[in-house]
């Protein structure tokens, strides 16, 4: 498992907590919006932040800042049922799923199936709790039907995964990118003068 330094942890989170500020009030994005990073969010919380207490802290900055776009941004609260509470192990899952996988990453090409794998497991089990969970408690959609929430997973699971996976991709670039510029600047330092 790798180890940041307070700072970098500081850093990420305080990158991660803007990035679900700026991106949650529209799930699947607009011309003037970004998709919702809130499940690549807590995959990266698991992953970066070392306290698990963290987990808590950005469950209850995800409510804050629904509460504030629903009461003061215009924004619908058609999402807001009794199964909005399933969004707490909604998270969890994505959490954990980060968390897991950072005790088995290494700097390696092949770690790259173990990372996929992770997500994928994950986010399809977030959906089933999330809009399962919706589906079956919100109240909106009368009795449960197989077809209809079949219909439904084919409908809305590539967007919530694909967006899911595209900001986890863009974090593991950003960080290979990281080690590498690191990497190049520590040889460089310990080369002799004149040796590029």
């Amino acid at each position: 498992m790798q180890t940041l330094s307070r700072k970098s942890q500081l850093t990420i989170g305080a990158i991660l907590a803007l990035l679900m500020m700026l991106t949650r009030t529209d799930h699947f994005g607009s011309i003037a919006s970004l998709p919702d990073a809130s499940l690549a969010v807590f995959f990266l919380v698991g992953f970066y932040l070392q306290p698990a207490w963290l987990f808590a802290l950005f469950l209850g900055l995800a409510g804050a800042i629904d509460y504030v776009a629903i009461r003061f941004a215009g924004v619908s609260n058609w999402c807001v049922s009794p199964a909005y509470f399933f969004l707490i192990p909604t998270y969890g899952v994505m959490w954990y799923a980060g968390h897991w996988y950072a005790s088995r990453h290494s700097h390696r090409f092949w770690t790259l199936m173990r990372l996929a794998g992770a997500l994928l497991v994950s986010t399809i089990s977030a959906f089933l709790l999330s809009d399962g969970s919706f589906y079956l408690l919100s109240g909106r959609f009368g009795s449960w039907q197989a077809t209809a929430y079949a219909a439904r997973v084919l409908h809305y699971l590539p967007p919530y995964a694909g967006y899911t996976f595209l900001y986890v991709l863009f974090a593991a670039a950003m960080h290979v990118l990281i080690i590498t510029l690191r990497h190049i600047r520590t040889r460089a330092a310990g080369s002799e003068p004149g040796a590029f």
